[in-house]
C-alpha cells in the first residue's frame, strides 16, 4: 500500500511516520499519510515566501494561462482523482459523487482562470488621479474538511495563484491522499513552491494557522474550529476567510405543489449523504401540505440506493467517519425519544461500514437536538407550522447562517420570504445549488468572507490605492 510524501517546493518529501487512512465503506486501509512535523511547516513557509517573489510579479495573463493549463491537466486525471476520492471519502462515483466532484473542480478552475481584476479609476479630473490596485497578500494557508476534499482544495487554491499568492494547503486527515494527489498534478505546472502540502493531525492545522509567516487563512469546515482559527490570526493580524457550519433552513409555502419540488427537496438535504455545509438541514412545511411533503419525500427516498461507493449502481454511500456516523445516531435517537415520527430509516444499516440509511423524521420542533444542531449526515428533521411570518422569525432564531431555501408555486412571492431569511445565499425552489460566479459565504456564526467570483477572488488580494 503506498505510503504518501509531502510536496514541499516542488519536491517530495517523505516522513519518518504515516497513519493508515481507511475506506468507511469497508475499514479497509486505502494509503498512508505523511505525519508532518512543525520542521516540515516551516520548510514549505519558506518554499512559499521565496516563491512569492517570482509568482506574484507574473503577468495577469501568465497566470490565468497557468489556471487554464491546470484545469486541463485535472481534466486528464480525472478518473484517476475520483477513484482515489470515492476510496477515502466513501461517496459514490456516479451520481452527485465522485465523477461529479471532480467536474465540479474542473469547472471552478475554468471560471477562476477567467476573472480579472483590473486597476479600478477612483477619479481622473483636474484636481487629481486616484487608481485602487489589488494586489497579492503572500503566503496563504488552506486547511479543508473530509466532505468535498478535492472540490473546496480547488476553491481554496485557485483564486488564491490567480491573484499571484502561493499557497500551503493541509486536507483532513481523514481525506488526505486526494489532495496530495491534486496537489502533484498542480505542480506539473505551477514553478516549484507555489502549491505545496503538508498533512496531518489537527494538530499540524493549528501550527499553519498560528505560523507567523502565513499572512492568510482561508479555512471551510466547523464553526468551533473557525473561531480557533481566528484567535490564531490575532498575534499577527492574519487575512481570514471562513466557510464554517450551517443549519439551512428550507420553507415550504402552502401554494407549494409537494409533487413537483419533492425531488429538489430530497437533493437539497441529501446532496454527499447530507454531509454538506449548506445542505438543507431543517425543513418547515405547512400544516396544509405537510402529509403530503411527508409521504413524497419517504417515497423518493425509498428508490435511493445506498452502497458501496466503488459500486456504480450505488447513489449515496457511507457516513465518512466513526464521529460523524455516532452524531447521526445520537441526533435521530433523541429525536425519537422526543416524539420524532420515523418516516424512514432511523437505525444503523446492518453491514459494514459507517452506512446510516436516509432517515426523514416528521412531527419534531425547536428544542430538539436534531432541529437545532447541525447534524451533517443523512437525517432530516421535518417541522409543521401554520403561519409564515412566525416560521421565517423561528429558522432565523438558529445562530448559524449560511445558507436557506423557500419552495412555493409563486417564485416572486417566495423571493419576498426569502430575503427576510437571515443566510448569506437564498434559493427559491432549489437548495444548495451554488455556482462559481455567484459569491458564496456566511452570516452570523456560518462565517467571515466570501469565495467565488469577482468578489471571492478579492479575498485574496490587498488595497493599494495610489494617487497622484
Amino acid at each position: 500500500m503506498k505510503r504518501s510524501t509531502l510536496l514541499i517546493g516542488g519536491e517530495t518529501v517523505a516522513t519518518t511516520n504515516h497513519m493508515a487512512v481507511t475506506n468507511p465503506s469497508n475499514g479497509e486501509i486505502v494509503g498512508y499519510m505523511p505525519l508532518a512535523q512543525e520542521a516540515d511547516l516551516d520548510r514549505a513557509v519558506a518554499a512559499a515566501a521565496a516563491a512569492f517573489k517570482g509568482w506574484s510579479r507574473t503577468s495577469n495573463e501568465d497566470r490565468a494561462r497557468a489556471c487554464r493549463a491546470i484545469a486541463e491537466k485535472i481534466s486528464e486525471h480525472a478518473e484517476e482523482l475520483a477513484q482515489i476520492l470515492t476510496r477515502e471519502q466513501g461517496k459514490p462515483l456516479n451520481g452527485l459523487g465522485s465523477r461529479f466532484e471532480i467536474g465540479a473542480a474542473l469547472a471552478w478552475t475554468r471560471h477562476t482562470a477567467e476573472l480579472d481584476l483590473p486597476v479600478e479609476i477612483l477619479q481622473d479630473d483636474h484636481e487629481g488621479r486616484v487608481e485602487l490596485h489589488r494586489k497579492p497578500i503572500g503566503v496563504v494557508g488552506s486547511i479543508t474538511p473530509w466532505n468535498w476534499p478535492v472540490m473546496i482544495a480547488c476553491w481554496h487554491i485557485m483564486p488564491a495563484v490567480r491573484a499571484g499568492n502561493t499557497v500551503i494547503i493541509k486536507p483532513s486527515p481523514l481525506t488526505p491522499l486526494s489532495t496530495i494527489r491534486l496537489v502533484e498534478i498542480i505542480n506539473e505546472v505551477l514553478p516549484p513552491g507555489v502549491v505545496n502540502v503538508i498533512t496531518g493531525e489537527n494538530s499540524i492545522g493549528a501550527a499553519l494557522s498560528a505560523h507567523p509567516g502565513i499572512a492568510k487563512m482561508t479555512f471551510t469546515g466547523s464553526t468551533e474550529t473557525g473561531k480557533k482559527i481566528m484567535a490564531s490570526a490575532v498575534a499577527t493580524l492574519k487575512r481570514l476567510t471562513l466557510e464554517l457550519g450551517g443549519n439551512d433552513a428550507g420553507i415550504v409555502l402552502p401554494d407549494a405543489d409537494p409533487k413537483a419540488i419533492v425531488e429538489g427537496l430530497f437533493w437539497g438535504a441529501f446532496i454527499n449523504n447530507g454531509q454538506t455545509c449548506a445542505a438543507l438541514k431543517r425543513l418547515y412545511v405547512h400544516d396544509s401540505i405537510y402529509e403530503d411533503v411527508c409521504r413524497g419525500l419517504a417515497d423518493y427516498a425509498a428508490k435511493i440506493v445506498v452502497g458501496d461507493g466503488l459500486d456504480e449502481a450505488s447513489i449515496l454511500g457511507p457516513v465518512q467517519n466513526e464521529m460523524q456516523f455516532n452524531k447521526v445516531r445520537e441526533l435521530v435517537d433523541d429525536a425519537r425519544a422526543h416524539g420524532g415520527r420515523i418516516l424512514t430509516g432511523g437505525a444503523p444499516m446492518e453491514r459494514p461500514g459507517y452506512f446510516y440509511p436516509i432517515t426523514l423524521v416528521a412531527d419534531v420542533d425547536h428544542g430538539v437536538r436534531l432541529v437545532d444542531e447541525e447534524q451533517f449526515g443523512p437525517a432530516l428533521p421535518i417541522i409543521r407550522y401554520s403561519d409564515v411570518d412566525e416560521v421565517i422569525a423561528r429558522a432565523n432564531q438558529n445562530p448559524a447562517g449560511l445558507g436557506g431555501s423557500v419552495w412555493s408555486s409563486d417564485a416572486e412571492k417566495a423571493k419576498r420570504y426569502a430575503v427576510q431569511l437571515e443566510c448569506g445565499s437564498v434559493w427559491i425552489n432549489k437548495h444548495g445549488a451554488i455556482q462559481p460566479n455567484a459569491p458564496f459565504g456566511g452570516v452570523k456564526q456560518s462565517g467571515i468572507g466570501v469565495e467565488f467570483g469577482d468578489e471571492g477572488l478579492k479575498e485574496f488580494t490587498t488595497i493599494q490605492t495610489v494617487l497622484s
